[in-house]
């Protein structure tokens, strides 16, 4: 069995570690191609790989056409948006994600990010605190649900919504459930964004949602670019010259829309939030395990596509 293991952003050191430990107990070989910059090196890299771990590398139709052996691509995160799942499916392919192991990661990024945009970026100016604020969560999965940990630590009113998450879960976490989204982004003072990017998701944050905040609202987006409809954001922050938007995905008009509102708005220079350590051993360790349970045993547990 050849694992490989294709990472333009590659894993730490002991991240790759831990994997190879995982893969040749299993008398598996592990296989690297990492900083690629070629599109053919990963379609050469692949041609005799079992199984393919990736991060935020792209795998369309093309990889895996290439892919002869292929039986399985592990995206060592939550997202799996830059998997092509309807080649993967006609090709056979088991596309599973890694839930939960980079979720404290970015919901600590989460309130970095509301920390600095309600301080105004450290510029000098008198800003406000979080305790007391009311906090709107899209979507409780696993970050959601962290992110709500959190800020109870920080003593804010917690609210969220999700339609595939029972409003009982909610209730444990000390949650308000909210069924009703235009609802949720009026009545949060700081309202995360943990959506995926879904036919039905993208372009669906625009403007009437971001305009209904409360005076001095932060939008935080550490989510999917696409889930913002930008034309919107940006008729919103003109319109309502209080409110501020924080991304850890710099919008596709990220310069245009940082000379429009400057202090207003924040983007991280590239997708930081699973930049940790922990998270990032996490999440390689988990993808190594479950491409070899894959292999070796059929395990499906964490498969996306159908």
């Amino acid at each position: 069995m050849k694992i490989l293991i294709a990472t333009e952003k590659p894993f730490a050191a002991v991240a790759v570690d831990g994997m190879r430990n995982v893969v040749e107990e299993a008398g598996a070989e592990l296989v690297l191609l990492e900083k690629y910059t070629e599109k053919a090196a990963l379609l050469a890299a692949v041609a005799d790989a079992d199984a393919l771990i990736i991060r935020s590398d792209k795998v369309d139709a093309d990889v895996i056409a290439a892919g002869k052996k292929l039986k399985i691509v592990v995206r060592a995160g939550a997202g799996y948006d830059n998997v092509d799942l309807e080649a993967a499916t006609a090709a056979g392919v088991s596309v599973q994600n890694t839930p939960g192991q980079n979720s404290n990661a970015v919901a600590e990024l989460v309130f970095g990010l509301a920390v600095m945009m309600a301080r105004n970026l450290y510029n000098g100016t008198s800003g406000t605190e979080l305790k007391g604020k009311r906090l709107g969560i899209q979507a409780f999965g696993q970050v959601g649900r962290n992110v709500a940990r959190i800020a109870r630590g920080f003593g804010m009113q917690i609210s969220a919504i999700d339609p595939y998450c029972p409003e009982a879960v909610m209730a444990e976490a000390g949650v308000t459930p909210c069924t009703d989204l235009k609802q949720l982004y009026a009545q949060s003072d700081i309202l995360s964004i943990h959506i995926p990017a879904t036919a039905e998701t993208r372009g669906s944050i625009g403007h009437d949602l971001i305009a209904a905040m409360p005076k001095g609202a932060i939008l935080i987006n550490t989510a999917r670019k696409e889930v913002i409809d930008e034309d919107g954001l940006i008729a919103a922050l003109k319109e309502r010259t209080d409110i501020k938007y924080a991304a850890d995905v710099a919008p596709s008009r990220a310069e245009e829309i940082a000379s429009l509102f400057g202090d207003r708005v924040f983007f991280t220079p590239k997708k930081m939030g699973a930049q940790t350590a922990e998270a990032n051993i996490n999440a390689g360790i988990a993808a190594a395990r479950q491409a070899i349970a894959f292999l070796t045993a059929g395990e499906d547990k964490f498969r996306v596509n159908k």
